[in-house]
């Protein structure tokens, strides 16, 4: 059958358009490339944070004292601690970022007027490098006085602060009875022992309930470290 005139036209003008389409696609992807620096089709990089295992500030972390069920120092006393984390704390994506048994490493600090944990470093895993780590304890103003009269006792087996150790001693007259942590030098304790103090104020820290640490800023994980 033959076609008439203006079916051939219109015929002939679609089939210019779709090989016009078809030579403009490849030319337009030719100048993408030229474009691009390297000649190649450039896609584009997305930022590969969401990737980190991330633990948001404000969290807080579980944590027990191993070494003994108190520990006693003074309020101008630095303390070296090292807590025990009691529970996995898991990422804003549901994975474990800080598993239970983890080490964090720090202090025990002044701070108005009692003492406050402040974390350095936490080691994540057995023999693993040691990463930096924001986070404090609230303040403990919880104190006890110590005289002649009190017994001993009410501070066997708790961890001693060397300068507790040293002010204590010289009210019962012994320091060996308890387990002396810190590493206060002898010229501290020799300042404090000739004080002749007949009574004195202690810091009474019990880690199950007063060490319970908050983040301070994002803890982030490198995704690599297992």
């Amino acid at each position: 059958m033959q076609l008439s005139r203006p079916w051939q036209s219109g015929l002939a003008v679609t089939l210019a358009t779709i090989t016009a389409s078809t030579i403009a696609i490849p030319l337009s992807i030719a100048k993408s490339n030229a474009a691009s620096p390297s000649g190649y089709l450039m896609a584009q990089r997305f930022n590969d944070s969401w990737r980190t295992p991330m633990v948001p500030a404000g969290t807080q972390i579980q944590v027990r004292y191993d070494e003994s069920e108190k520990i006693v120092l003074t309020p101008e006393e630095t303390v070296p601690v090292t807590l025990t984390v009691a529970r996995d704390i898991n990422s804003t994506r549901g994975n474990v970022t800080i598993p239970a048994g983890s080490q964090i490493k720090g202090e025990l600090r002044p701070a108005s007027g009692g003492t406050q944990f402040v974390a350095e470093e936490i080691v994540l895993f057995e023999d693993a490098d040691p990463v930096p780590l924001n986070a404090t304890s609230d303040v403990i103003t919880r104190t006890e006085t110590v005289s002649r009269r009190t017994n001993p006792n009410i501070f066997r087996g708790a961890a001693i602060g060397a300068a507790a150790g040293a002010v204590l001693g010289e009210i019962f007259g012994r320091i060996d009875i308890w387990e002396i942590v810190g590493g206060a030098g002898a010229g501290v304790l020799g300042e404090v022992l000739l004080r002749g103090r007949r009574e004195v104020e202690v810091v009474v820290v019990e880690p199950d309930t007063d060490l319970t640490l908050t983040l301070q800023s994002n803890f982030e994980r490198n995704p690599n470290l297992r």
